[in-house]
């Protein structure tokens, strides 16, 4: 009875962790947009986001001392710039110039595109069952996301909603890139590489912008919204992702992106009433 419970909790954790994260990230999208650019310009909010983040794993990974092999140095920087590099840019710019309904329903991409990258990249067999559940899920989002007021795909945004699709794609090459190294290397180390490479990339944007912050501009809730999306958007959702896709695939971890359409939702229709 013990041996079944225990075997029962490992399947159940990674998917609350990936559920989490992603909730987290619907509520993001409404939060960010309260912060940027009103506040803090896109470049430079990345720029505190990734060094905050990093700083957070540092600290742990100093528990979990883990020596990373040469030869897989190379992937963790490459999975660095998909996974947070060239993935924060893109998705913060986006968002910048599209609506937060418009970006959730252009995420929901992500799990075709982690379907064809794990066909391309690890030679993972599509099957008939992995398609038809995503329909299913595509159908169900885009019934729900579509009909909610606030949805234009148009001039004024097509800009923002090419850089989310972007976001997208480079979040799905990350997912199967990074896998082979979360079956090698301890989550903690992983993202922590990962953040660092990827805080390389983003460094030189946020520099740039990062006399235009007027910290006493901020109001209280501006503070407690920038602090969300360092510590919960930033550091709890890569750090659930990383458990998550330990014990799960490439796919299942991007289906639960449905979660974040449906997440994002919500809070449109909540900050509206």
């Amino acid at each position: 009875m013990t041996k079944f419970n225990i075997s029962k909790n490992n399947i159940l954790l990674p998917h609350l962790a990936i559920f989490g994260a992603n909730l987290i990230y619907g509520i993001n999208y409404s939060i960010a947009k309260d912060v940027m650019p009103a506040y803090v310009q896109p470049f430079v909010f990345i720029f505190y986001r990734v060094l905050g983040a990093l700083l957070l794993f540092s600290a742990i990974a100093l528990y979990f001392k883990e020596r990373i092999e040469k030869k897989d140095i190379l992937l963790m920087a490459i999975c660095g710039f998909f996974g947070v590099g060239f993935n924060q840019l893109t998705f913060f710019y986006g968002l910048n110039l599209t609506t937060p309904i418009n970006a959730g329903i252009i995420m929901i991409s992500n799990p075709v595109l982690v379907l064809l990258a794990s066909a391309f990249l690890l030679k993972t067999k599509i099957t008939f069952s992995k398609i038809f559940g995503l329909i299913l899920g595509i159908i169900g989002a885009l019934l729900i996301l579509l009909f909610k007021d606030g949805f234009s795909f148009g001039s004024t945004t097509w800009v923002g909603d090419i850089f989310i699709l972007l976001n997208s794609a480079s979040y799905a090459v990350y997912l199967v890139l990074v896998k082979p190294l979360m079956s090698k290397y301890k989550p903690i180390t992983v993202v922590t590489w990962v953040f660092g490479f990827g805080f390389i990339v983003v460094a030189p944007f946020g520099l740039s912008e990062i006399a235009s912050i007027e910290w006493s501009s901020f109001p209280l809730d501006i503070w407690w919204k920038f602090a969300f999306v360092i510590v919960a958007t930033t550091f709890l959702t890569y750090l659930f992702n990383m458990y998550g896709l330990n014990k799960l695939s490439p796919s299942a971890v991007s289906s639960y992106i449905f979660a974040t359409c449906f997440c994002s939702y919500i809070c449109c229709d909540f900050r509206k009433r």
